[in-house]
């Protein structure tokens, strides 16, 4: 059994997972950050040439997209494929997807544009595929009630930032170099990595973990032919899943105004010159992964250092509300700055604090989030809910595309104050009912100590 094998204090199928997904948020991260770009540079700069609000229409579409399928992709997964093939499935797809990008304009004899949305369509489905199983598979690492999970989510989040923080310095630097096309190659390249990580380690670093599907081994457990109805302690407990979801939309609503609209503002508006250096607007994309990666260690110490006076998740996701809110105050600033002329460009920093906030709220938000599905999800349903779950982040990346495509209508300072205070009423509603929240989780959250977890495992694989 994989679980045998312990690194700081973890299961190492934990790493595999880390090392798996890194690889696959590089491929993702590093396309994503030049997609609107490509979209919007003159032909012959070798882009396509599209209106500023083609684009991110586009990119709120694609974006959607790449969060809804996992809906089906988690489905297909519980009950026919299973959690690993489903990943290489998915990984496949994917890599094939962003070489397809990379391909010159007839070499398949489509024309640019087809071959164009073909690799979307590829990357679309391949994700699918891939997203909620791999997560999904981090939390069947450990037993129900161990606290070590919420720092395995950690643990693997700090793998998606590194691949993202990687993603943005690699992309914009080879796109600058060689053009548009060899950024798509090198997110092509990252996703070969990932899968020949799956497919070499899995089996002696997973055992038998994400092999069966989950609506199997839940009839195996509960040695039934048949399933049961869901108890009222699961459908409580999926209300939770339910509700918490709805706020993620706003959140990443206005999060991922970072690969459109603020991305956009970065190019065009900001101020990018440190002496004789012009600073490639895709580098940008590299701040919120590397203040993860800075964060993520200070604030896990937070929570174990404030004990029994931690947040709970609810309060958790109050506050990433109040620091996305803080961010977009940040950009507020730098439309200001710009006093109406949008000849001026602006400070730097502005960006900077804006991704610093965002972060904040990330930290706050994702990571609790993925842990919690994992918690609250009965087995029987556990990817199919982890899609559920990206799948409002599904509506929220429309939601993002479409408001960041009516800038030349509204403006962005009413944009970026409208997400402002949006984000703030929402943090009050949680905070609100919280309490209600908590009850209904029926003592998912109460988990006694670390190393009586340890024990326990240690004595059932003896």
């Amino acid at each position: 059994m994989s679980n045998q094998h312990q690194y700081f204090g973890h299961p190492r199928g934990l790493f595999l997972l880390f090392g798996t997904e890194l690889w696959e948020r590089f491929s993702y991260y590093a396309m994503r950050a030049i997609l609107v770009l490509y979209l919007t540079d003159t032909t012959m700069n070798g882009g396509l040439g599209w209106s500023t609000k083609d684009a991110l229409d586009l990119y709120g579409i694609y974006t959607g997209l790449v969060y809804i399928t996992p809906l089906i992709g988690g489905y297909l997964a519980d009950n026919y494929l299973g959690q690993r093939r489903s990943i290489l499935i998915g990984g496949a797809l994917m890599a094939i997807g962003q070489f397809t990008l990379a391909m010159p304009a007839d070499a398949l004899g489509l024309g640019s544009l087809h071959t164009f949305y073909l690799g979307l369509a590829l990357l679309i489905c391949g994700n699918g595929l891939f997203k909620p199983n791999i997560s999904t598979m981090v939390g069947d690492l450990y037993n129900e009630g161990d606290n070590r999970r919420d720092g395995a989510f950690t643990i693997f989040y700090m793998g998606i930032n590194l691949g993202a923080l990687l993603a943005g310095v690699v992309s914009g630097s080879v796109t600058n170099e060689f053009g548009w096309k060899a950024g798509f190659v090198a997110a092509g390249i990252g996703m070969l990595v990932s899968l020949v990580m799956q497919m070499t380690m899995a089996q002696s670093w997973l055992g038998d973990i994400g092999r069966v599907p989950a609506a199997k081994r839940d009839l195996a457990i509960k040695k039934s032919a048949k399933k049961e109805p869901l108890t009222k302690e699961e459908v409580d407990r999926i209300k939770v899943i339910l509700v918490m979801s709805l706020f993620t939309i706003v959140f990443w609503a206005g999060f991922e105004q970072a690969g459109g609209l603020m991305n956009i503002y970065t190019q065009q508006y900001t101020d990018r010159m440190i002496g004789g250096f012009e600073v490639p607007a895709a580098w940008f994309q590299s701040l919120n992964p590397f203040f993860i990666i800075t964060l993520a260690p200070v604030l896990a110490v937070l929570w174990v250092k404030l004990g029994k006076r931690e947040p709970n998740s609810p309060m958790k996701f109050a506050l990433a509300m109040f620091f996305l809110a803080l961010g977009f105050l940040c950009m507020v600033g730098a439309v200001m700055e710009q006093g109406g002329d949008t000849a001026v460009k602006t400070s730097m920093l502005w960006l900077v604090g804006a991704f610093f906030f965002h972060t904040l709220g990330e930290l706050c938000l994702s990571p609790i989030g993925l842990s919690l599905v994992t918690k609250l999800a009965p087995l029987r349903l556990a990817s199919l809910m982890m899609g559920a779950w990206f799948g409002c982040n599904a509506i929220a990346n429309y939601v993002a595309g479409y408001v960041g495509s009516h800038v030349g209508e509204l403006g962005a300072l009413a944009i970026f104050s409208g997400i402002a205070v949006t984000a703030t009423i929402s943090g009050v509603i949680l905070l609100l009912f919280s309490n209600t929240l908590v009850r209904w989780m029926h003592g998912a959250e109460n988990t006694h100590s670390t190393a009586e977890q340890i024990e326990e495992q240690q004595t059932q694989v003896a």
